[in-house]
């Protein structure tokens, strides 16, 4: 893919981060703030969460603008693996802070609780939740396509899944004061930290996986895999070609496609081989990537393997 097609891209993947950048600055500052003077855990873990995802961002625009660089003489196929690293990244700093904030939580419990205002609580999950909901939608918007901001979008969304946790608890812990079971009340709080933790685990999970799978060179997605396969399958008809071996990969917007087909050496040209492959970069341009194919047509299947 060239610079020129490149840059509408970068320009919207930057300014996405940039934006959820900014507004999570906003957000930690006052969910500290207010953790803090109310002595409430559930708020001070969304502030923390919050913060390592802020932290996760700035590390992201870094990725961004390297992998953007293109190939270079000490990297002669570039730096796109640091998006699939920096999205393991954040999806092992994410479990980590759920871990202690659910540990946390389990030494509050045993302690016999902690009070909490509900008033407070629900009038900060009801603002954080929308917030999360909103910038979520529109940082997908801006890069849909983009590994960086599918990883923020994942992010936001778990810390709106939080607060929305938030609004129920604060609602139980009201209910239980209402009727006398200050007591039970007390452990309102740790418990919303243990819940949240719970429900919002998948996605940093999901995020190492995505992460590692790619480090690894593991398969794309299903939905490129069948885009690839459709692809080669028009060229091979139209071409009159066997059926191939192909082999995907995908490094942040790389795609790398080796496609080999085993045809009698006399009747195939390198001007042959050169107009499938271009068949193949056209048929996949819809895809958005960074298209590297190698398409081989060969008399020797020993040279497939």
């Amino acid at each position: 893919m060239s610079a020129e097609r490149n840059t509408p891209y970068l320009l919207a993947e930057r300014r996405a981060l940039l934006s959820s950048l900014w507004i999570s600055v906003a957000i930690t500052g006052g969910a500290l703030v207010l953790g803090i003077v109310s002595g409430t855990r559930i708020i001070l873990f969304d502030g923390a969460y919050m913060g390592i995802g802020l932290i996760l961002t700035w590390v992201s625009l870094g990725a961004a603008a390297a992998s953007a660089a293109g190939p270079t003489n000490r990297f002669p196929f570039g730096r796109d693996a640091l998006t699939p690293l920096v999205v393991l990244i954040q999806g092992l700093a994410i479990a980590g802070t759920l871990v202690f904030a659910a540990a946390d939580a389990v030494v509050i419990i045993r302690d016999g609780g902690s009070p909490v205002s509900p008033v407070i609580i629900a009038i900060y999950g009801a603002s954080t939740a929308a917030a999360g909901f909103l910038v979520a939608r529109w940082v997908r918007r801006q890069a849909p396509s983009s590994d960086l901001v599918s990883a923020e979008v994942s992010q936001w969304r778990a810390g709106a899944a939080l607060s929305v946790m938030m609004m129920f608890g604060a609602a139980a812990a009201a209910v239980l004061q209402a009727v006398g079971l200050n007591l039970v009340a007390l452990y309102i709080d740790p418990a919303l930290v243990l819940v949240a933790s719970a429900i919002v685990a998948i996605i940093p999970i999901r995020m190492i996986k995505t992460g590692l799978n790619e480090l690894l060179e593991g398969a794309p997605p299903q939905e490129i895999t069948a885009a690839v396969a459709e692809a080669v399958e028009l060229v091979r008809e139209a071409s009159a070609l066997p059926r191939p071996l192909i082999r995907t990969g995908k490094v942040g917007r790389k795609l790398y496609v080796e496609v080999d087909f085993i045809v009698p050496g006399s009747d195939w040209t390198v001007g042959d081989e050169d107009t499938v492959r271009r068949g193949i970069n056209t048929a996949l341009e819809p895809l958005g990537l960074d298209i590297w194919a190698v398409v081989s047509l060969t008399a020797d299947p020993s040279l497939t393997e």
